[in-house]
């Protein structure tokens, strides 16, 4: 049987949402898998060096320019070397210039170093600061239900500094192929027989080069996963140290946390020895053909063909142009830079909720509507169409049993989830047409566990969008039955919260009294009495009347007395309003008692 519906409560029928406007623009679709494929990375990374570009320039332009001057040595140094033989007045000339191209080198190689680490600081900085933007202006439901939370540490520390690395290297990365092809073209100006010698040995480099960098992509993002997953494991433990210290079990969760080491030395090794081997092989390979050049040259020096100056040029262009292996390095750190950029990238593809530019108007008493919304979770309906309205001023309690959707409704009631068809509006306007800043302001919400922000307890009372005054800190405080024990501190408010010793019900009392601090129209408490004795939560119920500013309640209730005391009572059921009343009369029906009735004892 279900009972009738309160007359100021009926469920609204059914009204389409509006088509999408410049003020209520369309939900963006969720995160896709753009963040996922290479592509993704390759759009961080190009945002990346549009951030960095000045910079990067720099460390081009001076890496270039230390290439320059190591390209001018040997041919430099080969002819102060003949001169001196022959015993040139030009000798001393040639000597200086020189010792003014190493010495050149030298500070250009400093100031490269300086630049990079500049620029990786900066590009990194910015690449969090956009990660963790868009992580925090996502929906809040999606970006959990995404990402772990030792995950998320990972990708906004270690891989973004990995990603921060791409712009400076990939400057630099270019700068290291300019000695190579230069010593190249010297050595084909210089002899065309030492020239050949050494471009024998080009193709092997080039299919080493390319196989290291196959391999090296699908170990590093094999590596990078398994490191994830280890800090999120790492994560849980901490957060539930105190459960694993009474269970006992500390032995058990140290083997959780490090069970993926293996595969994480294992995956670690494997990449290390893929760069090894590229490293080794380009090692040996190189000089065997600086060893083959010095051979040709020594052959052509003993028929007449090359002087010792050019003998000696040659030489050291050769061992430019075998630094070619360098590139190696320079493709791992730009391979290991990509594969972070594709996971970071994964944190920029979130959607960020859109929202309007309206206002409330003015003088309205805070009446909720949700029309026809239904909320979809991994395929499933949770919440199916919700028809609702609660008056201006009235106190609603959701009950039902747990799995009823009872914190999805007060999440989507106050737009921390948004619906995926229908809509909700708060004194007639649509909520993502409100700018955030109004919406903000006049929706406030207590949770029953509550996250602190600040760094003494009167900051984390006032923590808001426009931070609270201490007298109304205090006030808010008194309302949530606070100050007692606040005072108490060894500091009272400016006690620091770490240093503060708090229970689970003070801590949701701070709570509270941050929620009452920004009260607006609307204020929605999810289960943030659970942690409170019957007397506090009576004193609470009391001044959420008579002591906050007045609006509209929507409480998430477990407890009898709490429905009680509303003003109507919104029972849900599998997702959907079995009906919406005052307590009293639905009371009468024995599937609405049973919902509070202790397990197991709903037939007694």
């Amino acid at each position: 049987m279900t009972s009738a519906p309160h007359p100021e409560a009926t469920p609204r029928p059914p009204a389409p949402p509006p088509p999408p406007t410049a003020e209520a623009p369309a939900p963006a679709p969720g995160p896709g898998p753009a963040g996922t494929q290479p592509r993704g990375a390759d759009r961080v990374l190009r945002g990346a060096v549009r951030h960095s570009g000045g910079r990067a320039a720099a460390v081009l332009l001076c890496s270039l320019a230390a290439a320059l001057a190591a390209l001018a040595e040997p041919a430099v140094l080969g002819r102060s070397l003949d001169l001196l033989l022959a015993g040139s007045p030009d000798a001393p000339r040639w000597v200086a210039l020189c010792t003014t191209l190493i010495a050149a080198e030298v500070a250009l190689d400093a100031l490269v170093a300086l630049l990079t680490g500049t620029t990786n600081a900066r590009t990194t900085a910015w690449l969090r600061h956009r990660a963790l933007g868009r992580l925090l202006t996502a929906s809040p439901h999606h970006a959990a239900a995404r990402f772990a939370p030792g995950d998320l540490a990972t990708r906004l520390t270690a891989n973004a500094t990995d990603a921060g690395t791409f712009p400076a290297t990939a400057a630099a990365a270019l700068a290291t192929v300019v000695p190579p092809l230069g010593a190249l073209a010297a050595l084909l100006l210089i002899d065309l027989w030492t020239a050949a010698a050494f471009l024998a040995g080009v193709p092997l480099l080039v299919l080493l080069l390319r196989a290291f960098a196959r391999s090296s992509s699908d170990t590093v993002s094999r590596y990078q996963r398994v490191q994830a997953a280890m800090a999120d494991r790492l994560v849980e433990a901490l957060s539930g140290a105190r459960t694993i210290a009474a269970a006992g079990t500390t032995a058990r969760e140290q083997r959780r946390v490090l069970a993926p080491l293996p595969e994480l030395a294992a995956e670690g090794r494997t990449m290390w020895l893929v760069h090894g081997r590229a490293v080794a092989r380009s090692s040996v390979l190189m000089p065997l053909l600086v060893c083959v050049v010095l051979a040709v040259g020594g052959a052509r020096l003993a028929s007449g063909d090359l002087g010792v100056g050019e003998l000696v040029a040659a030489s050291r262009y050769a061992a430019l142009a075998a630094g070619v292996g360098a590139v190696a390095s320079a493709l791992g750190a730009l391979v290991r830079g990509r594969a972070a950029a594709r996971r970071t990238g994964e944190l920029l593809a979130l959607t960020a909720v859109p929202h309007g530019r309206q206002a409330l108007p003015a003088g309205g008493t805070g009446t909720l509507e949700l029309r026809d919304v239904t909320v979809v979770r991994d395929g499933t309906a949770v919440l199916s169409g919700v028809d609702l309205r609660v008056p201006g001023g009235a106190t609603a309690a959701v009950v039902g049993r747990s799995g009823a959707g009872k914190s999805l409704l007060a999440a989507v009631a106050g737009r921390l989830a948004d619906p995926d068809d229908g809509c909700v509006l708060l004194d007639g306007v649509r909520l993502d047409r409100l700018a955030p800043r109004e919406l903000r302001r006049e929706v406030g919400y207590a949770f029953s566990r509550p996250a602190l922000f600040g760094t003494t307890v009167g900051e984390a009372i006032a923590f808001g969008a426009d931070p609270a005054g201490p007298a109304a800190v205090r006030d808010a405080a008194r309302a949530a039955g606070a100050d007692g024990f606040v005072e108490r501190l060894p500091d009272g408010y400016d006690t620091r919260l770490s240093d503060a010793p708090l229970s689970g019900g003070e801590f949701q009392r701070l709570g509270l009294a941050r929620a009452f601090a920004h009260a607006g129209r609307l204020l929605i408490l999810d289960d943030a009495m659970s942690g409170l004795d019957t007397v506090t939560q009576r004193q609470v119920e009391r001044a959420l009347t008579e002591d906050v500013r007045p609006g509209t309640r929507l409480v998430v209730a477990h407890r009898l007395s709490s429905a009680a005391r509303a003003d109507l009572v919104v029972w849900l059921e599998e997702g959907r309003v079995r009906a919406v009343g005052p307590h009293r009369t639905l009371w009468r029906d024995p599937a609405y008692r049973a919902v509070f009735a202790p397990p197991g004892t709903e037939d007694a």
